[in-house]
């Protein structure tokens, strides 16, 4: 049997007649950009997560670059403030800080809960500490009341990587509505996915969205007049049109991953795979599946021997990079046990009972 970590093909057949609908109502209007299609999906999707606005943005780092690049030219934040921002992250959330020539400072997850531990932030805190930046890694809220009141009581902004979480909630407010700023990717394979790349930023903030939605216009609040040196970053009206198609079935899609990891985890009783332990019904969707070993690679090969996909989120963590030289020499232990020893599991809406039990029953009979 073969077991894909992820089927595009047969996840976009799902809405294939919509699809189509969609694409032929974009081919036929002759407006490609910043048109009718894109002012439907913001407003639907801000409607979705809570939020005010909807600003459309060409990519998922653009989407997190743009929202602090926002709050610098509103001069809220400025070069060399400090960003706490999870050290187990996808090198985009550090790329975005460092990017806008703020400063990120790492902070250790907990394992194998992977949440942050607001001890962990207040021992990072500093004089040039502005703004925590949580991302909801893996599809599962990183939010508490506890970082709530952590930020609050240090005046800091509270900002949102959503891009692997659309449609995840606590206490009944989603992700991507939690703090100040989001940034959400539309990546295809996100469990809301663009033909393309393609992201957005969410906000209440008048303002943050005025400037956000101007910078992604090369800077323009009014054609031909550039009031900021911004950068060319929008979504385009098929992707729209598209996300728009699958924002209908977003919630229907996000509770089938959430049967699927139920099974997994009733499924899986391997003494030598470790699992994260379940957060609430809504705090998670299931962007992927992690499970830990020490020994991985071998895990890894022996599921691929079984035609059962995975992949590694990630096999090199954001220090140990190359790109960041100037932090190789520092040691952040519990993220390199994550990154050395996590291996993500098959996870699809799409994934058939029987698929989900022979990747139980393989895992379960796996020996060292």
């Amino acid at each position: 049997m073969q077991v894909p970590l992820l089927d595009l093909k047969e996840i976009t057949a799902k809405y294939r007649e919509e699809l189509h609908e969609a694409v032929l109502r974009v081919t036929d209007s002759g407006w490609y950009l910043q048109g009718r299609e894109t002012k439907i999906f913001e407003s639907n999707y801000a409607q979705y997560i809570g939020t005010k606005h909807c600003i459309g943005v060409a990519n998922g780092l653009q989407a997190l670059e743009l929202m602090f690049r926002a709050y610098k030219e509103l001069g809220v934040l400025h070069d060399g403030d400090e960003v706490l921002v999870p050290a187990n992250t996808y090198i985009a959330s550090i790329m975005s800080i460092s990017q806008n020539n703020l400063v990120p400072i790492l902070v250790e997850p907990t394992f194998p809960a992977l949440c942050i531990d607001v001890a962990e932030l207040e021992a990072r805190l500093s004089s040039r500490t502005r703004a925590f930046l949580m991302v909801h890694l893996y599809g599962r809220c990183t939010f508490s009341s506890q970082i709530k009141k952590f930020c609050e009581q240090h005046g800091l902004l509270l900002f949102e990587d959503n891009a692997q979480s659309a449609g995840c909630m606590f206490e009944g407010v989603k992700t991507g509505a939690l703090g100040n700023c989001a940034a959400h990717s539309f990546y295809p394979g996100k469990n809301l996915g663009a033909f393309g790349d393609a992201g957005a930023v969410t906000t209440d903030d008048d303002s943050v969205a005025e400037v956000v939605r101007a910078l992604g216009n090369y800077g323009s609040t009014k054609k031909y007049v550039f009031k900021y040196i911004g950068e060319n970053s929008r979504i385009s009206e098929l992707d729209a049109a598209v996300l728009d198609v699958k924002l209908r079935y977003l919630d229907e899609d996000n509770e089938n991953r959430r049967s699927i990891a139920s099974m997994y985890r009733k499924g899986i009783q391997s003494s030598l795979i470790v699992i994260p332990p379940a957060l609430s019904h809504e705090q998670d969707v299931y962007h992927q599946f992690p499970v830990f070993t020490e020994k991985r690679d071998e895990l890894q090969a022996y599921l691929a021997d079984k035609g059962i996909g995975t992949l590694i989120h990630y096999p090199i963590p954001p220090h140990k990079q190359e790109a960041f030289k100037r932090w190789n020499h520092l040691s952040y232990p519990v993220t390199e046990k994550i990154h050395s020893q996590e291996l993500s599991i098959p996870m699809s809406p799409c994934l058939r009972n029987e698929q989900i039990q022979y990747v139980v029953e393989a895992l379960n009979s796996w020996q060292q």
